[in-house]
């Protein structure tokens, strides 16, 4: 179940409290925020700065970042709670046995045990709830670094990572679609551009039409002669992707994009918004990104798409990611510019995208005369 918002940690009231003894009992979960008015640690003339203080560190992280920060910290408070020992201070021993408790599939009643990136992150999520109660987890203590490294030699499994939907898989999953509806208008807009622009599907459905027209936006699109320019806000700070025009009208993503637009009556607001009325009539609500995952999945399989293998095994193999991991596999132009289009911070991470492109590409066998 996932927390309200209301229960997420309040940086600024946490820090602000950073002067209280430490022998404190704190609440074992994060309490609401304190109205700033309520305040009895600033003077009233700030109180002011204090609010947009707090909406600056609600954008300094993703709201599903917060969400799974609060869960894992309501998570290991319960735990400690049952084990009968103590959160504050941090201790290294208790986290040490927290994440081995994890690895044994023994804190929660499932008995399943979690998977290393999940305790990573865990990790990670209690580490931070720590800094913003003004108290630090030593990482690399002996308790949690040694557990840790051997939690990951003995239950790291290999990568999964997502097929690759190359082109002549796209064209494939477009002619699935409903040329002569709105929400086929739309899917097909949303596969092209997400493929076209090496879009992560948060991405694609946080575009709206402009700049600065909704507040939950992730970026906005320009519609040019040559292209389609698209700004985004990721992690790193803001980046502009270019997105030519196709070959041709049936594969252009701009065109795509065009006739989704005109169609749908949208000028303003969420660039991707519910079909509704039967499929007749567009919503105001902008989509929600499982929907671009839902929607590679479902072209996939009746594209065909892997036919090769069993259907159980086929339903696994795509999401919203494998829009992006092909444009990087199909891709035959200098690293450089993948990379630039994909946002990567390092050239390794987009070779790793690259990996179906280049598969034998270099064959060592030969090579050595065998």
């Amino acid at each position: 179940m996932r927390p309200d918002e209301d229960d997420l940690p309040d940086i600024i009231d946490t820090v602000m409290e950073m002067g209280r003894p430490t022998d404190e009992p704190p609440l074992d979960a994060p309490s609401p925020p304190l109205p700033a008015a309520a305040s009895p640690h600033l003077p009233a003339h700030l109180e002011a700065l204090a609010d947009r203080a707090r909406d600056y560190v609600e954008a300094a992280s993703s709201a599903n970042t917060r969400r799974a920060y609060a869960s894992d910290w309501k998570q290991f408070a319960s735990w400690c709670r049952r084990q009968g020992v103590e959160m504050f201070p941090p201790d290294p021993q208790v986290v040490g046995l927290y994440i081995t408790a994890q690895a044994s599939g023994k804190v929660t009643g499932d008995k399943k045990p979690n998977a290393v990136s999940t305790i990573e992150r865990r990790l990670s999520s209690l580490t931070w709830n720590y800094a913003q109660r003004g108290q630090a987890l030593d990482r690399k203590d002996r308790h949690i670094a040694t557990v840790m490294a051997g939690i990951r030699n003995k239950h790291a499994a290999p990568p999964r990572q997502k097929e690759a939907v190359l082109p002549e898989d796209l064209i494939a999953m477009l002619e699935t679609l409903d040329r002569g509806s709105l929400r086929g208008l739309r899917d097909r807009a949303m596969l092209l551009l997400g493929f076209a622009g090496g879009l992560r599907r948060s991405e694609i459905v946080g575009l709206d039409c402009g700049r600065g027209q909704t507040e939950d936006s992730s970026g906005w699109i320009e519609i040019l002669e040559k292209g389609l320019l698209v700004t985004l806000r990721g992690k790193t700070g803001w980046r502009e992707v270019e997105v030519g025009r196709g070959s041709s009208d049936a594969t252009c993503p701009v065109v795509a994009l065009e006739t989704w637009l005109k169609l749908g009556r949208i000028a303003h607001g969420p660039l991707f918004r519910r079909v509704t009325g039967q499929g007749k009539a567009v919503g105001a609500e902008r989509l929600n990104d499982q929907e671009i995952a839902r929607l590679v999945k479902r072209t996939a399989l009746a594209a065909g798409v892997r036919g090769d293998l069993p259907e159980g095994q086929r339903e696994k193999l795509f999401a919203g990611h494998s829009l992006r991991s092909g444009l990087a596999s199909s891709a035959e132009v200098d690293e450089r510019y993948v990379q630039k289009q994909l946002g990567h911070a390092s050239a390794e991470m987009t070779r790793k995208y690259q990996r179906r492109r280049d598969r034998f590409r270099v064959n060592l066998t030969k090579a050595s005369g065998l």
